[in-house]
């Protein structure tokens, strides 16, 4: 490490998960900005959490931290870094806590989602500025990170996965097989609002699929995960592909999110039993890429943000 380095903060920020079933009425609540939800949906959300053990995104989240860390004090980078929750413990406000207590100065925020909405995403700013706010005196200077969904490591590591995950169909089928490129279903009125968010998911498919070299008959951007909000969401949806890639000629599928960075509901769920069930039903062999999780490339690609956001702070 270099004598006299300026000691960095990286906070890793997501949305979190329920502390057990018993919590689910009150995380809900707290994800719909305070709006009531229904019995129905509440029991529905546990049987999905009970169905997959319970959400890990919380102890990937903070081990995705500690290897951010690691990796950054490895490259003479005087760092700590923590995980922090919008919606649950650790909150953003008690890991920021930690970093100051810890010396921190500078401390850059980085939301776990490569493309920015400003309507669906400044709430993590609020939260961020709000914890340095009710610090005081002891508060670190905090920046924002800019949205990363070009970084290149980044990109590396989805199509790598995509590679990995194209050995796990059957021999036959691998080389036809279709990728779908998917993000979590909007509804369409609030989609209709944030133009340049669509553009960076829809640039975020057609640089993973250059890069692992998908010809355009081969891969399409979806959307997975429409919520239980009235009204019209984003198409085409998962499961309305499937049977018009079965008449094109394909019999399997391959699922690889591009804006998921680590396994949680939406994944092992929504994906591994959900969307396995309907590819199934349509006659398609399925798999999903492996998550990105603790993939070196991709602790790479959140060092690069967390070094690139520093530059902010040092010229601001």
């Amino acid at each position: 490490m270099k004598t006299g380095a300026r000691r960095l903060g990286v906070l890793l920020m997501t949305y979190g998960s329920p502390d057990d079933p018993e919590d689910m009425p009150r995380y809900l609540t707290a994800v719909r900005g305070g709006r009531p939800v229904s019995e129905e949906v509440v029991a529905e959300f546990r049987r999905r959490y009970e169905a997959i053990g319970g959400s890990p995104l919380i102890p990937i989240t903070q081990a995705q931290a500690a290897a951010v860390e690691k990796r950054l004090r490895r490259d003479g980078v005087d760092a700590r870094a923590a995980a922090g929750m919008r919606f649950s413990e650790p909150t953003i406000a008690t890991a920021l806590g930690g970093l100051a207590e810890a010396g921190r100065r500078e401390v850059v925020g980085i939301i776990m989602s490569p493309q920015f909405s400003g309507l669906l995403m400044s709430g993590y700013e609020r939260t961020l500025n709000d914890a340095a706010a009710s610090l005081g005196a002891d508060a670190p200077e905090v920046c924002l990170a800019p949205p990363w969904y070009r970084n290149e490591r980044f990109v590396e590591a989805v199509s790598r996965r995509i590679d990995q995950g194209l050995d796990r169909l059957p021999a036959a089928e691998r080389d036809r097989a279709a990728v779908l490129l998917t993000a979590h279903s909007l509804p369409r009125r609030v989609a209709e609002t944030e133009p340049e968010y669509l553009h960076q998911l829809r640039a975020t498919a057609e640089s993973v699929a250059a890069r692992a070299g998908l010809p355009p008959e081969r891969w399409h951007f979806c959307w997975q995960s429409a919520g239980h909000e009235p009204g019209e969401w984003m198409k085409p949806d998962f499961a309305e592909l499937l049977p018009e890639l079965r008449r094109a000629g394909h019999r399997a599928v391959l699922v690889a999110p591009i804006q998921f960075l680590a396994d949680h509901l939406e994944v092992l769920y929504d994906i591994d039993i959900g969307a396995r069930a309907q590819a199934e039903d349509a006659g398609m062999a399925f798999a999903r890429i492996e998550s990105l999780n603790l993939m070196p490339e991709f602790v790479a690609a959140l060092c690069d943000v967390a070094q690139g956001g520093r530059g902010s702070l040092l010229s601001a």
